[in-house]
């Protein structure tokens, strides 16, 4: 597990499930085109469904990424550990990361989003292993949610010791701009799932990491 968290500092792409975004597509096919184009990183997110239903999805994503990518589940630590996945994804508003860290122990994954620059710096005083910081654009898989910007993106890069990940709006017509603020990984929703060929878009969006 040590050497999947190594994993977090390096360049890479990180996929955040949505239905939303899916509408009607299916999940698995995506993911499996975007696990042969070099996805590394996959965040299971379903805030509706009921837990029978998010774990026996959560088995079958599993048995798919076969830790060919790190495997995170958003929100639902209970899962994460019944799953064994590689970690979770909390936010403000979740479980507190040290009630999480005490039930997950120290070898897991734990990420953490922030909206503001702010965020990340009290998000870095906590047990986690990465900070999602965005959103970075508008995004409509979340019409309310404040817009960080590539400002607060920039001083977390150059202020957060822990590794970093970009969130909210990035596609392949922006992520080189988010790169060039220094941050390593981005996270992505419709520019995979909604694309025509997943494959192709992994790995456009790769080659402009």
């Amino acid at each position: 597990m040590l050497l999947k968290k190594t994993l977090l500092k390096k360049p890479g792409l990180y996929l955040v499930t949505d239905n939303s975004a899916l509408e009607g597509r299916d999940l698995f096919n995506i993911l499996s085109c975007s696990l042969k184009a070099g996805l590394d990183m996959v965040q299971f997110r379903d805030k509706e469904t009921s837990d029978r239903d998010f774990l026996e999805t959560g088995f079958k994503i599993k048995e798919l990424l076969k830790h060919k990518a790190l495997f995170i589940i958003n929100d639902r630590v209970h899962a994460a550990l019944a799953l064994d996945a590689d970690g979770v994804h909390l936010g403000p508003q979740d479980m507190l990361v040290a009630t999480a860290r005490k039930i997950l122990g120290k070898k897991k994954i734990i990420g953490f989003s922030a909206n503001s620059f702010k965020e990340a710096l009290e998000a870095q005083k906590q047990a986690v292993d990465y900070i999602a910081i965005g959103a970075i654009f508008k995004t409509p898989i979340k019409p309310g949610y404040k817009v960080a910007g590539l400002e607060a993106l920039k001083q977390a890069v150059n202020m957060i010791k822990i590794p970093l990940v970009a969130i909210g709006g990035i596609n392949e017509s922006n992520i080189k701009e988010v790169r060039s603020m220094g941050v390593k990984r981005m996270a992505v929703v419709r520019a995979i799932l909604e694309a025509k060929n997943p494959y192709l878009a992994t790995k456009r969006l790769l080659e402009k990491i």
